[in-house]
């Protein structure tokens, strides 16, 4: 048995690959694979480009245990500690999640460009949006129903979490324990599976809002200068940009500027946000359409690079109105077959800045002196400072760098691992679920201030080592 994740670059041969039903045969997977001396890996949604979710024991597939809004009634909470927040069964695809928050009068306040993640997949790796009025998915958890080492269901939140410990007690009676510690929480929140698998959570959520995206292009050298927490960052809009990595005739970069606002509810059917993409009209005009992005980016990556300012002015829009998590997802651009590495880079200092420039200067060197192209404009999104110990955005204003290429680029793993490695005297932090080069040679500590902590927690949560695979072997962190 092979598994593979959605582009095909990661795969595993498993020992098997489960899709427990329940809570009870989640735990009762735990002791067995701790019993035959074998490790757990839950997978979400095959997301992820980084070898994050293999594992040679049970893949544990999620999509059994997800399912609708539980009720807070049941969640033990403190007396008004339930308001604005939602109790999500953490295997739950954020497709179906949103519609029921919708249905139930409630959004999450911002989310990543894609939906068929779950909320647990979402949340351990620190996935985000874009926009410093925002953090990453963990800064919504305020607490967290896990199963780890010994097959122990806890729940987790911060010393001051919502939890009523004394109902917690006479409800469960001693089967499961509470556990309302900061550090504890602010380690396991964003844990990349190496803590334990994630059942349940509680979601910081807000009223239904509708946004309103409007796309316009500019250039990199215009732009760059305003990105600041005084300038176009500041205040709430879902503010990212979208770089073409090569000059224009000028020397200018074009850059297509997103930024999305809260409105009032549109009137009338608004048309699918599938639709916003000219690649939608090729492939409804041409079905092979990505075969030929693979193959164009494979032998004619040159022609690929000459249509990007095409592309850039064919996505501008004057305004699409919708329910606000149908303004988030980004379309048709999730189905092009790519690759994608993420880096992480602090605001402070400009260093944003000069991460950019450095990676415009390596591209045009490396299609100069080697012909090698990186086939796919550079998203820059921002995010809020996260608390989660092993965020990327952990503890300070963040610019991540998403360096798409489609699939079919020659030598896109070196290309890729180029950029970390051109880029890590700023303090980039790889995003552990997208392709990175993060070894146990690698200074952790000194990218996470609290990586101490975090692996103190992990000590406790991994006791067995029921949790290693081929990911905590890299980073040197295996039990």
């Amino acid at each position: 048995m092979t598994w593979r994740n959605h582009t095909g670059n990661q795969r595993c041969e498993p020992r098997a690959v489960e899709a427990p039903e329940s809570l009870e045969q989640l735990v009762a997977l735990v002791q067995r694979a701790e019993r035959e001396g074998t490790t757990v890996r839950a997978v979400g949604a095959h997301h992820a480009w980084s070898d994050v979710a293999l594992t040679e024991g049970f893949v544990i597939e999620p999509d059994n245990l997800g399912g609708p809004l539980q009720p807070l009634d049941e969640c033990c909470l403190k007396p008004g500690a339930g308001d604005g927040l939602a109790w999500v069964l953490a295997c739950t695809h954020l497709r179906r999640l949103n519609p029921l928050l919708y249905d139930a009068g409630l959004a999450l306040a911002n989310m990543g460009g894609y939906d068929a993640q779950t909320i647990a997949g979402v949340v351990s790796t620190s996935t985000h949006g874009s926009g410093l009025a925002y953090g990453p998915f963990p800064d919504m958890v305020r607490s967290l129903d896990l199963v780890v080492a010994g097959g122990e269901v806890v729940r987790v939140e911060p010393a001051e979490g919502p939890t009523d410990a004394a109902a917690f007690e006479r409800r469960h009676k001693g089967a499961r324990r509470l556990i309302q510690d900061d550090k504890r929480f602010a380690a396991a929140v964003c844990g990349m599976g190496c803590m334990g698998v994630i059942h349940a959570a509680l979601l910081e959520v807000r009223p239904r809002f509708w946004l309103n995206e409007v796309r316009t292009v500019s250039t990199w050298e215009d732009v760059k200068d305003s990105l600041t927490d005084e300038g176009v960052l500041a205040g709430p809009d879902h503010y990212e940009l979208f770089l073409n990595p090569y000059p224009r005739k000028d020397g200018k970069h074009s850059v297509l500027v997103t930024i999305r606002r809260e409105c009032d509810e549109p009137g009338g059917a608004a048309r699918d946000k599938l639709e916003r993409h000219p690649l939608t009209e090729l492939q409804s005009a041409f079905p092979l359409t990505w075969l030929l992005v693979r193959l164009a980016a494979r032998w004619f990556p040159s022609l690929v690079a000459k249509r990007f300012e095409w592309l850039l002015d064919r996505m501008t829009d004057d305004g699409y109105a919708s329910r606000s998590y149908r303004v988030f997802h980004i379309g048709e651009a999730n189905r092009i077959p790519a690759y994608s590495s993420e880096l992480a880079v602090t605001l402070e200092g400009g260093r944003h800045v000069e991460a950019v420039d450095r990676i415009l200067a390596i591209a045009a060197e490396r299609r100069e002196r080697e012909r090698l192209y990186h086939t796919s404009p550079i998203a820059l999104r921002f995010v809020a400072p996260s608390k989660a110990y092993a965020s990327m955005m952990h503890g300070q204003p963040t610019m991540m760098i998403e360096l798409i290429l489609a699939k079919g680029t020659r030598r896109w793993e070196e290309l890729l691992a180029g950029y970390e490695e051109r880029l890590a005297d700023l303090g980039v932090r790889p995003h552990w679920g997208q392709f990175n080069r993060l070894d146990r040679d690698s200074d952790l500590a000194a990218l996470y201030p609290r990586w101490d902590d975090w692996l103190d927690v992990h000590a406790e949560f991994n006791a067995s080592g029921v949790f290693d695979s081929p990911f905590t072997d890299r980073i040197g962190i295996s039990r």
